[in-house]
């Protein structure tokens, strides 16, 4: 077996009892199974050690590398002015190598409030600046052959032709963000986990065999693509 890398990202703000973080769990540890000992799994937190938001220093250097171009790292470093875009670009840069070193991409992301955690989309931002997933000789993305898991995780039910699917802003901006920094749509797959809360929320209680079934279909799944990746 190949050495290959998982980078495992948690983003439920629920130290205990979250759906998301024990999906998650379940396939890093049956992807740890099937790669062995040479595999190389990082796990991030983003909620209990969050990415810092991005500022106007990190809007100013992005916006001089765009007008640059698709540029190697160094030189976006060297782009910099001062120390507080300096600062951005040392935050910045080894989230940015972290994610082109992943072979698979593992994401625990629950819905609040109709979309991403804000410790997701902190790391999205914080990854995202202008050009940096494309190479600078060709243009080709960086990422094509990596391998993108996110575990979506709702406690309501927003499914297609359900009456909440239009409040989903959830696996739609996901889609729509993978898809803009290169990632091939073979190689994302989104595992949904609905209705996450219909046995405390009185409302919902009677959609609990739902919630079971649903629940059940993401664990399959998510071994499924474990065995696969």
């Amino acid at each position: 077996m190949t050495s290959a890398t998982l980078l495992h990202l948690d983003s439920s703000i629920s130290p205990s009892g979250s759906v998301s973080r024990a999906l998650t769990a379940r396939f890093a540890d049956a992807w740890r199974a099937r790669h062995g000992a040479a595999a190389r799994h990082r796990h991030r937190d983003l909620a209990a050690d969050p990415v810092p938001a991005v500022g106007a220093p990190f809007d100013a250097l992005g916006r001089r590398t765009e007008r640059r171009g698709t540029l190697p790292l160094d030189d976006i470093g060297r782009l910099a002015e001062g120390p507080d875009e300096a600062r951005e670009w040392a935050l910045s840069r080894p989230l940015i190598e972290e994610l082109r070193a992943a072979d698979v991409l593992l994401i625990g992301s629950p819905m609040y409030n109709y979309t991403v955690s804000t410790g997701l989309k902190a790391w999205i931002d914080r990854v995202t600046l202008p050009g940096v997933h494309h190479d600078p000789e060709s243009g080709e993305p960086l990422l094509r052959e990596t391998r993108v898991v996110v575990v979506a995780v709702r406690g309501g039910g927003y499914a297609p032709d359900t009456p909440r699917a239009h409040c989903d802003f959830q696996v739609p901006y996901l889609r729509a963000y993978f898809d803009r920094i290169g990632i091939a749509a073979e190689h994302l797959h989104v595992v949904t986990a609905e209705l996450t809360r219909a046995a405390d929320v009185p409302a919902l209680n009677a959609l609990q065999p739902l919630a079971v079934e649903s629940l059940a279909a993401a664990g399959a799944a998510l071994d499924d693509l474990a065995a696969a990746l």
